[in-house]
């Protein structure tokens, strides 16, 4: 069995591939017997898109190193969930992390509800998610952050997170990697917008110093984006089951894409080569 979590990766071209995974959102394991009732049917197909996402990736000809699961693991925070989640991914056999999202800290009662007209309810974080955790690859450094608030949709990087993502970035001069669920650039949709990674201007402020900082990856958004700031490229990753409609004020599905994930490439001279595959419809 794998040990969980990884601390370093090393490959014989010192090349790194990473397959980015967010935004799960899986209810109660659902088996086979189940799947015809309609209580049920958001939860199945939910499972079966995160299992057929990991399915279609990795049976491509691009090498996995490393798979980084960006938040919302869940839908509703139930130890037996991460249990089907986790032996699913170490069923690849490789190397994983898992990082937690407003989901992963919060129950919404009343997802029939407005987006606004949901109940909250604070939930304690599985032990499983990461939190200000580092990988060491060849030629990369990978921080991965908490961002979640407990009982909240919007995150935050704290002041202490600030500081030790500047004394890692201190200590080692590789290129490096950050991940974390919530965006920490506006994607211009208002709604989710508002519930962005809090400080993110801090955030962008003490790092300002760090060239070798070069790659942000993150979820939350159910889209994607591209974007660029101080040298740093940004990626928002869409959900491996529902997505939202980009530049939308108002909360929106879109119906007309389906589910993704994104392949990151860090290459041994630094440089990065990303892009997203949706399912096979």
């Amino acid at each position: 069995m794998l040990s969980y979590p990884v601390n370093n990766i090393s490959t014989p071209d010192e090349q790194v591939n990473i397959l980015q995974i967010t935004d799960l959102h899986l209810s109660t394991p659902v088996s086979s017997s189940v799947d015809g009732d309609t209580n049920n049917s958001e939860a199945s197909v939910c499972q079966q898109c995160f299992e057929t996402v990991l399915q279609q990736a990795l049976s491509s000809d691009i090498r996995c190193d490393l798979i980084i699961v960006t938040g919302d693991l869940v839908n509703e925070v139930k130890p037996a969930i991460y249990d089907h989640i986790f032996e699913v991914l170490q069923a690849t056999n490789i190397p994983f992390t898992c990082i937690a999202g407003n989901h992963d800290v919060t129950d919404e009662i009343g997802s029939d509800l407005p987006f606004f007209e949901r109940e909250l309810i604070a939930q304690p974080a599985d032990p499983r998610l990461l939190s200000r955790h580092v990988i060491e690859t060849d030629r990369w450094q990978l921080l991965l952050l908490d961002s979640s608030i407990t009982g909240k949709v919007e995150g935050e990087i704290t002041p202490t997170d600030i500081d030790w993502l500047c004394e890692r970035l201190d200590a080692c001069d590789k290129p490096a990697l950050i991940a974390l669920h919530h965006h920490v650039i506006p994607v211009d949709s208002d709604w989710i917008d508002t519930h962005m990674a809090e400080n993110s201007e801090a955030f962008w402020q003490h790092l300002l110093g760090f060239d070798h900082l070069k790659v942000i990856i993150s979820g939350h958004t159910h889209q994607e984006q591209v974007r660029h700031r101080q040298g740093v490229t940004v990626y928002s990753t869409p959900s491996t089951c529902y997505q939202f409609k980009p530049y939308e004020n108002d909360f929106s599905y879109d119906k007309s894409v389906p589910p993704g994930y994104r392949w990151l490439q860090l290459a041994n001279n630094g440089k990065v080569a990303s892009w997203v595959e949706r399912l096979d419809t």
